[in-house]
């Protein structure tokens, strides 16, 4: 097969509920993700010299094997025998640490690729397993799917039968948020006991914007907070802006608002503080 160029879109989660400490050390989570038309680009080239290469425009993104993209590569060709290396190229759009999981999206393009680019012959629930051993939020990015529920630790995929196509406005401030620093801030104690997730979904199944707006919530946002308490002024200036409903997506810093259509949406990006050059408008992918 020759050279393969694949898209690696971005996520929000529409609702992020945080259950329990696992003893894994980890969190039990239920969310519902959806797909969004802000994507990396990477193009995949094999290669004779038995090695795997990253590059990167980006001065952020790690070339060797603390990428995800590099494990996704490396597990593939030891548990294979691949004697051919891979040369990967990612075009970056999607901010770094910012809650979007780029890096995670990235790692299941580079799976479902090489699936294709050496001829591995894996399903969806092949590449799952793959998926569960480099980061929690890669699977779903191999469901072609634009919502569905996550659970576990959020590699627990069910894709959604959802039709709904929605439009927002994402706000990513220019600092990285670690997953890890986030949870340790978190207080399972003062979490919202509600089941956010079976709240939202009859609204997302009906595109009910209005009532959306209203469901919209991530149980890791006072710990977001705690580290940076400024960001509530980015909610506060979208709301001001007319946004239906406004949420941090995953461990942040980006923010997203729920916007009324497309038009609203390019609406809210003119009235946003231009201060913030990472704002982009996006719908369901």
């Amino acid at each position: 097969m020759p050279d393969l160029t694949v898209l690696s879109p971005a996520k929000i989660n529409l609702v992020l509920d945080v259950l329990a400490k696992r003893p894994d050390g980890f969190h039990e989570l239920r969310t519902v993700f959806e797909r969004i038309s802000l994507a990396d680009t990477i193009a995949l080239k094999s290669n004779k010299t038995n090695a795997i290469t990253i590059r990167c425009s980006h001065p952020h993104v790690p070339r060797g094997s603390a990428n995800l993209v590099y494990k996704a590569a490396a597990m593939l060709r030891q548990d294979f025998s691949i004697a051919q290396g891979v040369s990967i190229a990612i075009t970056k759009r999607i901010p770094v640490a910012a809650g979007l999981a780029g890096g995670s999206s990235n790692a299941a393009a580079v799976l479902s690729g090489l699936n294709r680019l050496w001829r591995l012959g894996l399903g969806t629930k092949e590449l799952a397993y793959y998926a569960s051993r480099i980061g929690s939020d890669v699977a779903f990015f191999l469901y072609n799917t634009s919502y569905a529920l996550g659970e576990g630790r959020g590699e627990k995929i069910r894709p959604l039968n959802v039709k709904a196509k929605l439009w927002h406005l994402i706000v990513t401030p220019r600092v990285k948020m670690h997953t890890k620093k986030v949870f340790a801030r978190l207080k399972l104690n003062l979490t919202n006991k509600k089941d956010n997730v079976n709240i939202l979904l009859p609204f997302l199944r009906k595109g009910d914007v209005a009532r959306l707006a209203g469901a919209l919530s991530n149980d890791l946002e006072p710990a977001i907070l705690s580290l940076r308490p400024h960001f509530i002024y980015i909610k506060r200036k979208l709301i001001d802006a007319g946004a239906a409903g406004v949420c941090f997506s995953g461990s942040g810093p980006s923010v997203f608002a729920l916007a009324q259509s497309q038009k609203h949406a390019f609406e809210l990006r003119a009235r946003f503080d231009k201060r913030y050059t990472q704002a982009f408008v996006v719908s369901t992918l």
